[in-house]
């Protein structure tokens, strides 16, 4: 019988990752919002260059849950960073401690590539995976607030221009 581990995603995986990945947007509410395919995956995290990484959590030799992270830069800190940009551990699976090792695994990856911080984010309706982060001892930065520019809106600040009265 194979025990439940983490073990760094490789190529062979991305039909799972993106399997996963529409997994977490059902959870989270956005079941049409995955645009990825598995080629933008093999592109930005398997090339010369991968703009990301993913940890996968297996159960028996089956993937049921990832992390997907990168590496931002603190400008205060002076080091890099580890951003988890998405947790997923599929439902029948939770409970097992497989969320607790994908967290434990990317916090020994911090360490090892001298990050002087770790941090995500979690929609606020998500009381139990808050109880769970704060229980690693995670702590809420309520006095940050998240923004973003996509789509047309992206395009519209882009092509503003950018002239600057000296």
């Amino acid at each position: 019988m194979q025990r439940a581990r983490v073990r760094p995603a490789t190529e062979h995986d991305l039909p799972v990752i993106l399997e996963l990945i529409r997994e977490l947007a059902i959870y989270e509410r956005e079941p049409d919002a995955v645009e990825a395919t598995v080629e933008d995956l093999r592109r930005d995290g398997f090339g010369e260059q991968p703009r990301f990484h993913v940890a996968l959590a297996e159960d028996g030799g089956a993937a049921v849950g990832f992390a997907l992270y990168f590496f931002t830069y603190s400008t205060w800190q002076g080091r890099p960073g580890l951003h988890l940009e998405d947790l997923f551990v599929r439902p029948s699976h939770r409970g097992r401690g497989l969320g607790k090792a994908l967290l434990v695994e990317l916090a020994r990856v911090a360490v090892r590539r001298g990050c002087g911080r770790y941090q995500w984010q979690v929609l606020d309706w998500n009381a139990p995976a808050i109880d769970f982060y704060e229980r690693l001892g995670a702590r809420r930065l309520g006095e940050w607030l998240s923004m973003r520019v996509s789509g047309e809106a992206l395009a519209a600040l882009a092509a503003e221009p950018t002239v600057v009265d000296a």
